[in-house]
Formats: C-alpha cells, structure tokens, sequence
C-alpha cells in the first residue's frame, strides 16, 4: 500500500473552453508535493486539451491556497520526504510552464493566498480577488525565504518598497489594497469570482486585456540608482531590528539579484538561498515554534475525551485594575459581554476608563473604527454588586494578590453564580487550592493567569487543580483561543509555569552584579542575546514591589536554591522602586528613556555587606558567552524541574511560555528546543562547576542530571506516573 495522498486538484472544462483548475487540500488547501503534482498534471492536461481556450486556476471551498505544506519541511529536514530538486517548482513548473504557455491563466482569489499560495497566483497572468482576501508571503517568520519566485515577481507587481515590506515584516494585505497595489487586477464577490476569473482569461485570448508575464515587467521598478537606495536602508532596517538573523539579509540579496540582473537568473538564486536556509539553526527553531504553538490547545487526558466546549455568551471581571480592564478588553474585542465590578463608584469610573483607553488607542492607530468603537464599548457594563452574575457563563477574579480576600470572593461568587459558571482566577502567586477553601467548588476553580497588558500579550496559563474538571478545561482553553490568545495548560505551584521558570532569571543577574560584573553589561549582552530586554531593565519595568512579594514567593517555597540579595529592598528603601519612580537601576526622563546612573554602584556595594560576596576579577571580565550562560543556565534547571514535576505535559509548552510570557528568542526554538542545542552534557557539567563553587543556586536538578548522564534531550517526555496534570 502506498501512503495516503495528501491533497490533490481537479479540472472541469466548461462550455466557455475555460478550464478550472481547483486545489483541494483541507482546511486551507495547502501545496502539499502531492497538490504541486497534481497541479502540473492538470497544466498540462488543460494545454494538451485543444478545445481548451484558456485555464482559471482557484481553491476549494473559499480558500485559494495558505501556502506550501509546512509538515513537509520538518518531513525533508527529516529526511522522510524526498525534496523536489532545487527550482523544480519555481522554474520549471511555475515559471518555464504556467507563466510560458500557450494559453492565458487567471488566479481567483478567496480567503487566503499565502506564501506559496500567492507565488503560484502570481505566475498567472492576472489575479482576481475578493475583497477580504488576505494575500502575502509570511516565509521569514519561518526563517526562510520565499521559494516558488515570490522574491522576483512581488516587487514587479507592487515595487521594491512594498515588496521589501511585506516580505521582511511577513504581513498580509486584503484584497481591496491589493487592488490598489497592484497585486491584483480586479476585486469582485465570492459569488462572482469564478465568472469573472473566466471572463477575464476569455478576454486575455482575446487581447480585449494584456497578457503580461509578471516576472518580465518592469514598470514598477524604481530606478537602479533609487533601488539600490531602497535596498540598502531596508538592509540598515534588518540590522537594526534582527541582528542575529541573517535570512533577512538573504532576502533582500536575493531581491537585488533580479533588480540589477536577469529575474531569471535570480530564480534560481532563490532556489538556492531557499535550500541552504530551509537547513540553518533558525529555520529548524522557528519550525518547531510553528507545531509547538498549534500544539499548545492538545492536551493527553484532556482534550482527547470528546468533550465539547460549552458556549461562553456572557463573562464577569471582579476588578478594573490594569489586569481586570486588560482582561475586559481582550473579551469584549473578541465580542463576548463583560460586566466588571469594583468595589465603589470612582474605582469602577476608573477601570471602564481603562478600557475605553484601550480602545481608543487602537482608533489613534487606525485599528479600529469610531463605529467599532461605540458597538465594542456597549458589549461592557459596570456594576457595584453581584446581582447581574445570577448569568453569567464565567467569572474572571483580577483583585489584589491577597489570600483572604479572594477566599471570601469566591465564596460570594459561590452563592450567586449559576452552577455552570466557570470560576477563574488571574492569580499570579497564590495557590489556588487555598483561593478555592472555603467552596465546595474546586471543580470549576480553576487558574486564568494573564501577562500584563493582558490585551496585548499573546499567552494565556490556564491553571488546574487536581480537583478541576476537564470539562472546565476545555471550556476555557476555548475561549483562550477565541480571544486570540495562545492558551498553555500548566499545574498548579508558585509562580505556575512562566513566573517559576524565570525567578532565577532576574537572581542569577544580582549575583553577577554582586560579584562584581557590570548591571548594564549583563543587560547589554542579554538583549543582544535576543531577550526584549535585560533582567534589572525588566525588574525596572515591572517595579520593584512586585519584584519584592514574588521574590519572597520563591524564598519561602524554594529556600535551597534562591539567591538572597538585599539590592532590591536597599534600592527600594531609598525611593527608587523602579521605572515609576523615574529611578531603579536606571534612570528615566520624562518620555521614559533609560540612562545608566553612576550612583547605583553605592547600593551595590551596601547589598554586598549583607550578604558577604566579593567582587572576583574573574567576574569583572566575564565574557559575553559567560554572561549568557550564567544567566539562562539557572532558567533552563528550573524550567527542567517544572517539568520533571509534571506541571507541563510536553516541553514544547515550555518553549512557547518562555517566548511568549518572557520575551526569550522565538528564533532559539524556546528555553528548552535551545537548552537541547546545547546538549544536557554540557549545561550539566558547568551548572556542576559552579554549584560547587558557589552553593546550592547552581545545582543541577534530578532530570538534568539523569539526562545528562544518558546524553539524552532534555525535551523527551518525562514519565507521566508523578505529573501534577
């Protein structure tokens, strides 16, 4: 038996000579090989077919195409696909026979033509679309280039700046602008596309409208001069902005080729470009965040039992703080109906204000429109009591970091929600089994920890008992989703998953500093690492009271493997609490600038007399890799043991809460896919070095240990007998 075909299209001729070319591949009619081969055959069948005057080439069901199979990278990478030669796809098939037949084809657009989607529309001769259809070429968000001529045609049909655009920053364009742009030739509805389409190519063998080949125009290309201007700051931008990536800088070389030479020539420099990047460190990382996101909703035990999420209509917020009118923002953008209660008048008169601030910032940015405004704002009410709960589906508490207040909360929500009501908490510390005591609810108790601005940051922890149901879990993993969120199900213990991975993060950075490595070196090096920014810049943002009470968090839990320093509270106590207070480790003017201040070294100094370090030469000289090392080793060892205890089920949830709560790298694959490059051998061996050195913050952990000893990765799956899920 051969393997199942993936995908395939089909051909209808009508009584017009037209031929109709459709892929079909669900859900987004992706170019499998399988879908390329078809595609050619049904080319050439429709060129051989005499009475065929003209081919129309479209998607099944609404979707033109999202692009080239992207399991079928990782299946070549692996070697368990057969990779078509280098330029067979986009010299042999796209360009020498769909852009040089004989006969015209037309390219009609619904829904999405992405990547390698749009590459094969823009070997047609003409593009027609429908107004919400999204075209663009997202490749470099997977570390590669595009593949099937879209480097050469896309800057033909809209010009260099654009072009350099959209494929440098992989955002789309609907199908209205793309009409503007140029990139298609005419936007009709769904209803008419397929018509319209025919009539077009009808109207091509009629010379009625141009047939034009996009890779030979040239009348939307500036200049040589004006260009290569263009190019180079677009190089000066890639710089800037992703200094560790390189494929980028292959873009847009990849560009020039086909601006100053033959765009002919520079398809098979594409080719080429494409091949030795598909193998390169980033794409391989960035791959395995593309499965590791789209994992994140499959949970064993959980999501596998056939149960259906129930229909969240209406949510209730207790709190207008940052987190709650953060939170109220994100559901109400993704149309669900929010009450919010607070405690008085002027704290509810605040927190609705929060939200319309959300909002209105998105009108200033052109998001969003005033009537999308005034509906959006309408889906909120503010309320001083619980009477309005008696319907609501969910409950959200985002109050104060305090254990007998949530208590009673929870046994008020107890008595006025509907049974059904799932009942959620934005707790980042507290442990939700003491949130829950006093209810005979831990059912439906369960953890909804968003990241600050809560309408902006992409991660979602939902945090389980032992005693929530799955039913709530899958509930809300559901509305994670729907929220535009990507939602990871953790256990439950201090700091859940992102905040206990990362207490060492800011540790590791103070005992640096106190033995003497400069504070705006270690951040210096971090973000050139990757990281948005470094440990004391972050703690600076976050503010050093809650820096403090997490701090403690871990103290108190962790005691053996915390690094007690006193900077924080001496910092603190002298009024520098951090970016609000315009002093921390930095100092800050009135647009919020960090500077370096020279007076930090004073507190330094006093932090070391409490706790007794020294400043080490070796310390004063370390090296960037050292810094690194020292600083994310830490992360990795207690990243390993939350999942030696079962609080993630796969490590690739890990990697995508290290990218998406804290920032690290998406290019790195994630704290763990990166730890793995590594290899457990080695991150063992110098956590070893320095645990003896230096006390108990370093050791290794029983995982790393025993994985270490294997050479094994630290990514394979743990045995799930003492698992927290």
């Amino acid at each position: 038996m051969g393997s199942k075909k993936k995908g395939r299209t089909t051909i209808e001729v009508g009584a017009d000579g037209v031929a109709v070319i459709t892929i079909i591949n669900p859900p987004i009619n992706s170019l499998s090989l399988d879908v390329l081969g078809s595609l050619k055959e049904s080319f050439d069948e429709a060129l051989r077919r005499d009475y065929v005057k003209a081919i129309v080439i479209t998607g099944a069901k609404g979707k033109f195409s999202g692009g080239f199979d992207i399991s079928a990278f990782v299946g070549i990478l692996e070697g368990k696909v057969q990779q078509p030669k280098a330029g067979y796809i986009a010299v042999d098939v796209l360009t020498d026979i769909l852009e040089a037949a004989s006969k015209p084809s037309v390219a009609a657009i619904d829904g999405l033509a992405l990547g390698g989607g749009l590459e094969v529309a823009m070997a047609c001769h003409a593009r027609i679309s429908t107004p919400t259809a999204e075209l663009g070429l997202p490749e470099l968000t997977l570390g590669i280039i595009p593949g099937f001529g879209g480097t050469q045609r896309l800057p033909r049909l809209v010009g260099l700046a654009k072009s350099l655009e959209m494929m440098l920053t992989s955002k789309p364009v609907k199908g209205e602008e793309a009409l503007g742009l140029g990139l298609v030739d005419a936007v009709v509805s769904s209803h008419d596309l397929v018509n319209t389409a025919r009539l077009w190519a009808l109207d091509i063998v009629a010379r009625r409208k141009p047939w034009v080949a996009s890779l030979y125009r040239t009348d939307k290309i500036e200049p040589l001069g004006e260009a290569r201007e263009i190019l180079n700051f677009a190089r000066a931008q890639a710089r800037k902005q992703a200094p560790n990536l390189k494929h980028p800088l292959v873009c847009i070389d990849v560009i020039e080729e086909g601006i100053v030479g033959s765009p002919k020539a520079a398809l098979w420099k594409e080719a080429e470009a494409f091949q030795g990047l598909l193998y390169s460190d980033t794409c391989k990382s960035l791959l395995h965040v593309f499965f590791a996101q789209r994992g994140t909703t499959k949970v064993p035990g959980i999501t596998d039992r056939g149960l259906v999420p129930r229909r969240v209509k209406k949510v209730a917020i207790l709190g207008g703080g940052l987190m709650g009118s953060g939170i109220a923002t994100a559901l109400i953008l993704s149309n669900y109906t929010v009450i919010m209660k607070e405690v008085n008048q002027k704290f509810l008169e605040a927190g609705i204000g929060r939200v319309k601030a959300n909002l209105q910032s998105r009108v200033k940015k052109g998001k969003m429109t005033q009537e999308k405004f005034d509906k959006t704002i309408s889906l909120l009410r503010g309320v001083l009591d619980y009477e309005s709960f008696r319907d609501v589906d969910m409950v959200i508490e985002a109050v104060i970091e305090n254990v007998s207040l949530k208590q009673q909360i929870f046994a008020d929500l107890e008595k006025y929600c509907p049974p059904h009501c799932i009942l959620a908490s934005n707790t980042s510390t507290i442990d939700l089994n003491l949130i829950g005591e006093k209810t005979k609810s831990q059912d439906r108790i369960i953890g909804a920890h968003f990241f600050s601005p809560a309408h902006i940051m992409p991660l979602l922890e939902i945090v389980r008992t032992k005693q929530t149901s799955p039913q709530i879990i899958v509930d809300l993993l559901d509305v994670g989703t729907k929220i535009k969120k990507t939602p990871i199900v953790v256990g439950n213990c201090t700091g859940f998953a992102v905040n206990r991975m990362f207490f060492p993060y800011t540790q590791a950075g103070l005992f640096l500093v106190e033995r003497g490595t400069d504070v705006y070196q270690i951040d210096r090096v971090i973000t050139k690492f990757g990281m948005p920014m470094g440990p004391f810049r972050l703690a600076d943002l976050v503010g050093f009271g809650v820096g403090i009470a997490t701090g403690m968090q871990f103290i108190e839990n962790f005691p053996e493997r915390t690094y007690k320093s006193m900077l924080f509270p001496i910092l603190q106590e002298d009024k520098r609490a951090g970016e609000s207070t315009r002093k921390g480790f930095y100092l800050y003017d009135n647009k919020r600038k960090a500077s370096p201040d020279p007076e930090l070294k004073r507190y330094i100094e006093k932090a070391r007399s409490f706790s007794g370090a020294a400043v080490d030469p070796k310390f004063v000289k370390l090296s960037e890799k050292d810094i690194v090392e020292m600083i994310f080793f830490p992360v990795v060892n207690e990243t390993c043991r939350v999942f030696a205890e079962g609080i993630a089920v796969k490590a690739a949830d890990l990697d995508i809460a290290a990218i998406m709560g804290m920032g690290f790298p998406p290019y790195r694959g994630g704290i763990m896919f990166w730890a793995d490059s590594l290899g457990s051998k080695y991150i063992y061996s110098r956590l070893e070095e320095w645990s003896n050195m230096y006390g108990g913050f370093f050791k290794p952990c029983a995982l790393l240990a025993e994985r270490a000893a294997k050479g094994a990765p630290l990514s394979a799956p743990v045995e799930q007998g003492k698992s927290r899920l």
